[in-house]
């Protein structure tokens, strides 16, 4: 339906996550992948959800300058919220071990920006959920982290894991924000900017 919309478009996903890929397909969309690393660095200064808006924008400056006319460039980020700072992904064991036992047992916010780039405009919407931890042991969380080897997840984890089906107990907004793409607001977002 939205590929109707979308046909005189070309959607170009701006990441390489397998998450973000699935979502697109699942929607029916076409769509190209096109990639160029940037270097995911913010102000210090920034707070909130504002922080994955910035990096959002940031990921589509390097493409925005081979945008043909029908275009719409799609970039992304997502952070967890705890405690008055962003977790992104972590580096290290150690770090992931570090973050899973800080949201153990308590509640935090995953933000996922979503910008939407052509050559005429530039339009970014985020999405906020908040999750409810179980208070996790550490051979819990150990096991998971040997077993799911979440460095390439915000918070280091996927809601979508052994350690969602276990340690949340529930959670107040999109399930699919915390996966990693708020896919409601993908939909409704493109159909404004091509209808």
């Amino acid at each position: 339906m939205l590929n109707d919309l979308l046909k005189n478009h070309h959607l170009i996903l701006a990441s390489g996550s397998p998450r973000r890929h699935k979502f697109f397909k699942d929607l029916g969309l076409d769509f190209e992948i096109r990639l160029k690393p940037v270097e995911e660095i913010c102000p210090e200064r920034l707070r909130y959800s504002d922080i994955p808006d910035f990096l959002a924008q940031l990921k589509a400056l390097p493409l925005k300058d081979t945008l043909k006319e029908r275009d719409i460039l799609i970039t992304s980020d997502t952070i967890v919220w705890h405690q008055g700072k962003a977790l992104g992904k972590p580096g290290t064991e150690k770090e992931a071990f570090e973050m899973l036992r800080s949201l153990s047992g308590e509640v935090h916010e995953v933000i996922t920006s979503i910008c939407f780039t052509t050559q005429q405009l530039q339009k970014t919407v985020n999405a906020i959920t908040k999750v409810y931890f179980n208070a996790l042991t550490d051979e819990e969380i150990y096991y998971y982290i040997k077993n799911y080897q979440p460095f390439d997840k915000a918070g280091a984890y996927g809601i979508q894991e052994w350690i969602g089906l276990v340690g949340i107990k529930k959670i107040e907004g999109s399930y699919f924000n915390v996966v990693g793409l708020p896919v409601h607001l993908l939909y409704k977002t493109l159909k404004t900017i091509v209808e």
